[in-house]
């Protein structure tokens, strides 16, 4: 059946000598593969089409859904938003990068439409927003994603809970005795990641590169511990690097 979705690239492989198949996270089917035949070539008017099919990329799609079937197919596309920034910036570049890796290891083929909102709405923030915007970016968007899926952290900064325990994801009164805790402006800092209500507020919140460093490897670290393939994000010293 042929059905018009949204959906967000998240990875594609080369697929005979023209074609592609595309991993996209989609608003009605979650996380689908896609063949889509013809891409890799050039048509009578000098475009190709396989400009559509790269990671991060927020599509308009016409696309057929099998619910039996493993792999579906694209009939037409279209952008359904225009990045003006993200693949020409190298700060922003490297923060969708690592993004787009940490999906590829987290999201599954049902549909999540509160999740897909999050993805597009971060990615359009990312091209749209300023240095200190973008520069928290990864931290606020692994704790709200940690939080549509359904293991978000629990409870705020106070003075009677100024230690942010990650492992066991809530605020408590006392260091634990495992390694994974903030403390401190470190811990206040995270609580106000949770609180923020509008994108623009991250402008406010000022890290310096070893405090973004260290929130951004705990809460990555929290995330892997739900999914047992979990494995390496090849793309964080590449994003720590040019972070600041």
């Amino acid at each position: 059946m042929l059905h018009n979705t949204k959906g967000i690239v998240l990875r594609v492989t080369k697929y005979g000598d023209t074609s592609v198949i595309a991993s996209i996270y989609t608003e009605l089917f979650g996380l689908q593969q896609y063949i889509v035949k013809g891409v890799r070539t050039i048509s009578k008017k000098g475009a190709s089409k396989g400009v559509f099919y790269q990671p991060a990329a927020i599509l308009q799609m016409e696309a057929y859904h099998y619910p039996m079937k493993s792999m579906q197919m694209v009939k037409e596309v279209n952008w359904s938003y225009v990045y003006q920034n993200v693949y020409s910036d190298v700060l922003r570049n490297a923060v969708a990068t690592y993004i787009v890796e940490i999906l590829q290891q987290t999201l599954e083929p049902e549909p999540h439409p509160e999740l897909f909102y999050l993805i597009e709405d971060t990615f359009k923030q990312l091209d749209k927003g300023g240095p200190g915007l973008v520069s928290n970016l990864p931290i606020y968007f692994l704790i709200h994603l940690s939080q549509t899926l359904g293991f978000g952290l629990q409870g705020v900064y106070s003075n009677e809970t100024p230690i942010l325990d990650v492992h066991e994801g809530n605020f408590v009164a006392n260091k634990p005795l495992h390694p994974y805790f903030l403390e401190s402006e470190e811990a206040k800092t995270a609580s106000t990641f949770l609180s923020l209500q509008l994108y623009n507020e991250l402008e406010t919140i000022h890290l310096n590169g070893a405090q973004r460093k260290k929130i951004l490897e705990l809460f990555q670290l929290s995330l892997s511990w739900h999914y047992k393939k979990f494995s390496e994000i090849k793309s964080l010293p590449i994003l720590q690097a040019v972070l600041h």
